[in-house]
């Protein structure tokens, strides 16, 4: 078998290189035993790009999200054909107004500010629900403008990748019934309906859900449920986590476009990929519906190229392939392409595991005597995913690529409430979850099918995806009331919905598993259609097969709606919770923090929900609630002793979560004192959501496949500005509980056992770890370091939790009341950190009120900082210093370096970072913050804002989103840290690092 392999080098400005591949440079020949290899070295000019584009100029897509008008339907006295025709409207005609497509009636009325901003204090109750304004108040236009003329034998498209609930179409004086269904794409060929001069006329009248219900006034999971009786988002009703969304969500939700194309046009392409002798030989699979739009045969010539991005700018094309057919007049067929054959490929790894490799692929199809007729590319990820209930601990255990992958991951419902979905957004929250060092997200029953923006990060980032069904427990036959029992009216429209789902998402590498429901399962006809349409194929039954047993034997891969990843009928079910559908997930409050680490607390071995606390920072309060939201919770001491914490109004809209389980936790706030304002509440808040989630993660890990396979907590953010059950809020700034999970999660990692007081080495890794030791320090509230030990000569093997030596401090006769605990794991030969991990803790029995007064300590700080400037994107690493020392004090490891760099290779770093940025240095910056005592440098944390000298009295000035290497950290004594901040900055705005801290409340200007 030979194959050519073409190197392609895009570089600007390179003159008259615009050349045949024969003249290109030929590259020494590289050797292999199973393939012969051609190199190929090729300049290619931004003149050459242009010519290529002229080439194939009126064939792809062109999206529609520009120009949109918006108006109710009730005050618009014009017919569809009218608007398209005679009358169009204007911006500047009443009741015409600028809309948001993508997006939904809600989010163009605020974007309008004719309606208050439904997620800030109170102000969602001033809004109109459906339910009282009827659904004709929420029954809008959406117009727009286009320009398209076509050539001889092209065809158009207009596409609407989903509507929510039904609508009609009309363009130039045609009318077009989209039908229902909210997770369904709609494709009408306007070929025919095109203006001749170019300009065309398009109004679409978009209904809401035909069953919105109504609220009760005691709210409820899915309001009153009947939400349900439609496939469509469940979660707009209302849950105990989200206030109801006034529209239900009603709009052209996402992505409008138009795809021109040739005679024959390409549909839903398939790419599988299956794997022989341990994952050396791969095949990729392809199976594509052709659509012959023409009344004559035509001659095709279908080309399949893949190929993948190398570092510095070259591409490298792995397989360049042609077939031949004839496809009959005004046909549609189904054709699979031979498979292509790979050796070694680079595989797509999840997070924490190895690189997410993507190819890409491109499919055209070329017509005799017409030239390119369509093409589609798709990046693409050769992984194989397996999962099975796991005979050890009976919980769901997931294989990538052969490996078993313990699961840390979490909830998801949906970016945003009113839709308002962005490729940056979706950016930021994926990224968020990776940063996190999670592996899974799970896209919940009563939410979305994610869109394949949110599919491509996940893919670039690493995170697996479970994809929920719209089905829940609370709205299909097990909530309160019980109601829909047999799930939504039309089971048909379901099962065309999830079909669909399933042909628009089924490419991407991070989807690894379909689930029929949320704590329930899909009524039995639509469980059973799923079961059977989401069958495996052979080759992924986890039997060994050769590739001549499955060519022979069965249909390839491709040929399969899916075939390649499991159906799950629901939540709770087979390998996860206890997996016969009982109510064994959770629990949803705060714990004490030693018992995640108890026998008792969880018996099964997936937990899919499990979650806790949420309280955002005090900013973020201030900028989404009005003054009298800024009230904290009255701590009211009841008769048993415990304290029940008494939110404020607007808290308690907001689905705020207490601190405190009256019966069961104390208060876990209150260990730190009572707070006296806002801004003490919010701190000591994140002081205690950095030790829950960390202790969660930590307390799983500690079992990690002896108990355990996996865990899902509920949830990693919230669709509005909720405080309950989340790691960022919804202006994108992340809590404490975010550190403290991406501590935990480490693939390598040194953990306290809080119920043994053993140290724990966690090597979730596919290598063996040798010759590493662990450092063991405590430090008291003084500054001096009261105990020291070093556990030594430490092996861990792959996939395993390996208990050291017990922490004895605690029982040590002189042992402090409030102490620091600081653990390292280190490498002993050159003493590179592997994993540190940095605790506060108390005495048993005890609380944190001596860090109280702790606050006043003076502990000198030292920073220095580079930053980074591309365009609008800022780049930031900081090295900061805890200067305050003993002359005396004991000297630890490697001078207390956190990331071991010496100043030397230092520096040679930001030179490299300064070349590869090409960009401009604005040199270091020293800041040093005086101090006259030794201590802890205790809980920093970093924020950046805008540099205002106008700046109003309690204007939020943050710059969001930020991604942090790490924040609310804590520095001994000497020890250095280095944290690198990114973020975008808005035009013409000045940034500055501000840094906080236990011992620096008033801020410090560092950057």
């Amino acid at each position: 078998m030979i194959t050519t392999i073409l190197v392609f080098v895009l570089s600007d400005g390179i003159q008259n290189a615009c050349k045949p591949i024969a003249s290109a440079t030929l590259l020494p020949q590289t050797q292999s035993p199973i393939l012969e290899i051609y190199a190929f070295y090729a300049l290619v000019s931004s003149e050459c790009s242009d010519q290529l584009v002229d080439m194939v100029e009126g064939i792809g897509k062109r999206v529609l999200d520009e120009g949109w008008l918006a108006a109710r339907s009730t005050e618009v006295n014009l017919t569809g054909i009218e608007l398209t025709t005679t009358h169009p409207p204007a911006s500047d005609q009443s009741p015409w107004i600028e809309a948001a497509v993508p997006g939904t009636v809600l989010g163009t009325l605020v974007k309008n500010k004719l309606i208050p901003n439904p997620f800030f204090g109170l102000e969602n109750e001033t809004i109109l629900d459906i339910a009282d304004s009827g659904r004709e108040y929420y029954t809008f236009w959406f117009f727009t403008k286009f320009d398209c003329k076509l050539s001889t034998n092209h065809y158009v498209d207009l596409n609407f990748r989903a509507i929510n609930y039904s609508a009609e179409v009309y363009l130039n004086g045609h009318k077009v019934v989209l039908p229902k269904g909210m997770f369904r794409r709609h494709c009408i060929d306007v070929t025919d309906i095109l203006n001749p001069n170019g300009e065309n006329l398009l109004a679409v009248l978009v209904y809401p859900p035909d069953h919105p219900g109504r609220i009760p006034p005691e709210g409820g999971q899915g309001g009153d449920h009947e939400i349900a009786k439609d496939v469509a988002a469940q979660y707009v009703e209302g849950w105990d986590w989200m206030a109801p969304i006034r529209d239900r969500n009603t709009g052209i939700w996402d992505e409008v476009s138009l795809s021109v194309t040739g005679p024959v046009k390409i549909i839903d392409p398939h790419l599988v990929s299956s794997f022989f002798d341990d994952y050396k030989r791969a095949y990729l699979h392809t199976t594509m519906e052709l659509v012959n739009k023409s009344n004559w045969v035509a001659e095709c010539s279908v080309n399949i190229q893949v190929g993948i991005e190398l570092e510095g700018d070259i591409f490298l094309v792995e397989h360049l392939q042609t077939q031949h057919l004839s496809i009959p007049a005004g046909s549609q067929v189904q054709y699979t392409l031979p498979e292509l054959f790979f050796y070694k490929p680079r595989l797509w790894w999840p997070n924490g595991m190895g690189k997410q490799s993507l190819y890409n692929v491109e499919i055209t199809v070329d017509v005799e005597d017409h030239g390119e007729s369509d093409s589609w590319n798709q990046h693409f990820g050769f992984r194989k995913i397996e999962s099975e209930i796991d005979t050890n601990t009976g919980g769901r255990l997931f294989k990538v690529n052969g490996e078993p992958i313990f699961i840390r991951g979490g909830n998801w419902i949906l970016s945003d409430g009113l839709l308002r979905l962005s490729k940056e957004r979706y950016r930021t929250d994926i990224k968020f979850h990776a940063d996190m060092n999670f592996n899974m997200i799970r896209c919940w029953g009563g939410g979305l099918a994610e869109r394949p923006d949110f599919y491509y990060y996940c893919d670039i980032y690493g995170l697996l995806v479970w994809q929920e069904f719209w089905i829940t427990g609370d709205c299909d036959g097990r909530g309160v009331p019980v109601s829909n029992p047999n799930g939504p009216l039309d089971h048909d429209l379901f099962l065309l919905c999830a079909r669909d789902t399933v042909k628009l998402l089924r490419n991407h590498p991070s989807l690894a598993l379909w689930v029929g429901g949320n704590e329930q399962v899909p009524p039995d006809d639509i469980n059973k259609a799923l079961k059977q349409d989401l069958q495996l194929h052979p080759y992924f039954t986890n039997c060994k097969h050769s590739m001549n047993e499955i060519s022979s034997n069965s249909k390839d891969p491709s040929e399969y709606l899916d075939g390649t990843r499991n159906y799950i009928q629901g939540s709770m079910w087979d390998g996860f919770a206890n997996g016969k559908g009982d109510f064994t997930d959770g629990p949803y409050e705060i714990q004490y923090p030693e018992n995640f680490f108890k026998d008792d607390f969880y018996e099964y071995g997936f937990n899919p929900e499990v979650g806790s606390v949420g309280m955002p920072v005090a900013a973020t309060i201030r900028a989404t609630m009005p003054q009298e939201g800024w009230q904290i919770p009255l701590f009211k001491t009841l008769p048993n002793g415990y304290v029940e914490e008494v939110p404020n109004p607007i808290w308690d809209y907001h689905t705020y979560i207490p601190y405190s389980k009256p019966g069961k936790v104390h208060d876990q706030i209150l260990l730190y004192g009572t707070p006296k304002d806002l801004d003490d509440f919010c701190i000591k808040a994140q002081l205690v959501n950095y030790i829950q989630y960390r202790a969660l993660l930590e307390g799983w890990t500690s079992r990690m496949w002896s108990k355990y396979t996996g865990v899902l907590i509920w949830k990693t953010q919230n669709p509005w500005t909720g405080l309950r059950g989340q790691f960022y809020d919804h202006l994108h700034d992340q809590t404490a509980g975010f550190y403290g999970c991406r501590c935990a999660a480490e693939p390598i990692h040194v953990q306290l056992n809080l119920a043994s007081y053993f140290v724990e080495v966690v090597n979730t890794t596919s290598k063996n770890i040798s010759d590493v030791a662990v450092e063991v320090s405590v430090w008291d509230l003084d500054g001096a370091c009261q105990y020291y030990e070093v556990f030594d000569k430490l092996t861990v093997p792959p996939k395993t939790t390996l208990s050291t030596s017990e922490m004895k401090y605690p029982k040590s006769e002189n042992s402090k009341h409030v102490y620091f605990l600081l653990l390292k794991l280190y490498k002993v030969s050159d003493k590179e950190i592997l994993s540190r991990n940095f605790y506060w803790l108390h005495l048993p029995g005890g609380d944190y009120k001596l860090l109280e007064p702790y606050k006043k300590k003076q502990i000198s700080l030292k920073t220095m900082s580079l930053t980074f400037i591309r365009g609008s994107s800022y780049e930031i690493r900081m090295h900061i210093e805890n200067t305050s020392k003993e002359p005396n004090s004991r000297s630890l490891l490697h001078n207390n370096n956190v990331l071991n760099f010496d100043r030397e290779k230092e520096q040679s770093l930001f030179g490299k970072m300064l070349k590869s940025f090409s960009s401009k240095e604005n040199g270091a910056r020293v800041t040093e913050i005086h101090g006259t005592e030794t201590g802890v440098a205790f809980f920093l944390h970093l924020s950046v804002h805008a540099s205002k000298k106008d700046q109003k009295d309690g204007e939020d000035t943050r710059i969001l989103p930020v991604h942090y290497s790490d924040n609310y950290f804590s520095l001994v004594p000497g020890e250095v840290m280095t944290v690198t901040l990114n973020f975008e900055v808005p035009e013409g705005v000045t940034p500055r690092v501000t840094l906080h801290g236990w011992n620096y409340e008033g801020g410090y200007t560092v950057v």
